[in-house]
């Protein structure tokens, strides 16, 4: 994922902008709900192949709780913005692409 300027914690958005693109607030927010858990979903794929990455089949459970290679992955998704704000912020650029019911594209 590449690196943008996404902040960290929740702000208050003017629900009129954000209904814009769509002409529904609830169309809007139902993309972002969707590209919200495409999001999550890669993230979570993501950090469990990289926590089995350095994970041994040998590992004892104290182990496991102490490996600081995990541990360090682990912090690192956790100072990740989260995938609603994520979500929000590239529907707000105008990155997502997404159809209607009816087939018709927008961007």
């Amino acid at each position: 994922m590449e690196k943008k300027k996404i902040p960290s914690n929740t702000i208050t958005r003017d629900v009129k902008y954000l209904a814009a693109p769509t002409g529904n607030i609830y169309e809007s927010v139902v993309i972002m709900y969707k590209r919200a858990n495409q999001i999550a979903a890669a993230e979570k794929k993501e950090l469990t192949r990289k926590l089995e990455d350095c994970r041994n089949e040998r590992d004892t459970m104290e182990e496991v709780f102490e490996n600081e290679e995990q541990i360090e992955i682990s912090k690192y998704y956790e100072r990740q913005p989260k995938p609603d704000l994520v979500a929000i912020a590239e529907f707000e650029a105008g990155e997502l692409e997404y159809r209607r019911a009816g087939g018709s594209k927008s961007e």
